[in-house]
């Protein structure tokens, strides 16, 4: 995984101008990924000799201004468990405020490697009060106008600057190299697991530190195909948060979720199938990922028959009744393959494109069994319906109102589809787009 580097600030001090501005025309944008929360955004960029993940943590949960409450705390530990190095911003307009002075401190604290820098220099007069800031205690202020774009590649050379040495194969994954995540609650075998994948018959390509101090992706040769695993092993508590684990082990599935394009979800065979078992299985539900349920340790689940499992496992996460599941063993190395081949081939049945009529006669046929519900008074039509994506497939059927049609429906099309086409254990995104008939 590429090294990180993360955006902070108080509210409105123009950290996605910042990075809006970094993703311009001189930086090459590898990869643009939504986050973990609805303001978080991050990318993967090539920058003069290095590739980095620059990272806006803008937006989490900051609620007062003038205090280091519980949310503030939260946004910037996300940010120094996630990150190497820390591009601190502040507003030369407001100046030093005293939040300013309280995300510094922690900043001080830690002593992670950190760029300050004072956005909204826009006018010849702001110069003169950037140098206030160096009472922060993190050196001289760089100072920036997002807005006008100057200063920026500036803080991303001296961001670089304090980035760690480069590992042998810094690089974004290959086009084409199937990325798998591994997730699962704390303690489930993710890291067992992926050292037993890269075992001695296994070749390890490269092993580069990732977003968090305990994650990595590593490339692994595994019999004739390559695949970047993904891995969030090592969630940690964080002092002051409640609900830490918890919380991380969201933050962190969410990201490698979000990169994946075939997700392991590793459940504990001896415990309870738990909440942030049930909240991992819906995120990869709502980013349409295709799924393997990974049942590990179960050389150590005694007295447990496989039927029974997979009857409680189905009442546990009903939404993923097609996912294929496979009983693992990390420790032993058991069915280590058979779980491989299945994620290879979610893979490959996600990357089907299914000609438009075949789509059209499938659809036509399943609205004959059951059309959509007339809707206050009006009727829903459907016109035609094609694929417009791969991975996941994407089916977009073109409607007179797509407010008539509700999910009940969404989901026996994605049913009927997956039973018709080679989709038969991966999720399949359905839009509908309004059009009206040519007919009319």
């Amino acid at each position: 995984m590429l090294p990180v580097v993360a955006i902070v600030g108080r509210p409105n001090v123009g950290k996605s101008s910042f990075l809006n501005a970094a993703l311009g025309r001189r930086v090459s944008i590898v990869h643009d990924k939504p986050g973990v929360t609805r303001d978080r955004v991050q990318a993967d960029l090539a920058y003069g000799e290095r590739a980095f993940t620059l990272v806006d943590m803008g937006g989490i949960g900051i609620v007062d201004d003038h205090a280091l409450d519980d949310q503030v705390e939260m946004q910037i530990n996300v940010a120094l468990t996630a990150s190497d190095v820390v591009i601190f911003i502040v507003d030369v307009r407001d100046g030093v405020t005293p939040l300013d002075e309280q995300i510094a401190g922690v900043l001080r604290r830690v002593g992670k490697p950190c760029v300050l820098v004072a956005n909204k220099v826009d006018a010849e007069q702001h110069e003169s009060l950037v140098h206030e800031f160096a009472s922060l205690g993190l050196g001289d202020a760089i100072p920036v106008s997002a807005k006008q774009e100057l200063g920026i590649w500036v803080t991303l050379d001296a961001a670089i600057a304090r980035l760690p040495e480069a590992k042998p194969g810094e690089r974004v994954a290959e086009e084409g190299e199937t990325r798998i995540a591994f997730v699962g609650q704390r303690n489930s075998g993710k890291s067992t697991l992926l050292n037993a994948l890269c075992g001695e018959d296994r070749v390890i390509v490269s092993d580069i530190p990732g977003t968090t101090r305990d994650s990595v992706d590593v490339s692994v040769e595994f019999g004739d195909r390559m695949f970047t695993a993904i891995d969030t092993a090592g969630i940690r508590k964080v002092r002051k948060l409640q609900d830490s684990i918890e919380y991380y082990s969201q933050i962190r599935a969410h990201e490698s979720i979000g990169r994946a394009d075939v997700v392991l979800h590793l459940i504990d065979a001896t415990k309870d199938v738990s909440q942030v078992d049930k909240k991992i299985a819906d995120a990869v539900a709502t980013a349409v990922k295709p799924c393997v349920l990974a049942i590990n340790k179960w050389d150590l689940a005694e007295h447990v028959e496989t039927e029974k499992y997979l009857a409680y496992l189905s009442s546990r996460l009903p939404f993923w009744h097609f996912a294929p599941v496979v009983f693992v063993s990390a420790k032993e190395q058991t069915r280590l393959k058979e779980m491989m081949d299945v994620a290879f081939d979610l893979h490959d049945q996600g990357s089907h494109r299914i000609p438009t009529p075949e789509v059209n006669k499938v659809m036509e046929a399943a609205a004959r069994v059951r059309g959509p519900r007339v809707s206050r008074g009006k009727y829903p039509k459907i016109y035609y319906a094609t694929q417009v994506g791969t991975n996941p497939p994407w089916i977009v059927l073109f409607v007179n109102d797509p407010a008539l049609f509700k999910d009940d429906f969404r989901r026996f099309l994605e049913n009927r589809f997956r039973a018709a086409f080679p989709f038969e254990e991966i999720p399949i995104r359905i839009s509908f787009r309004k059009r009206k008939s040519i007919f009319r």
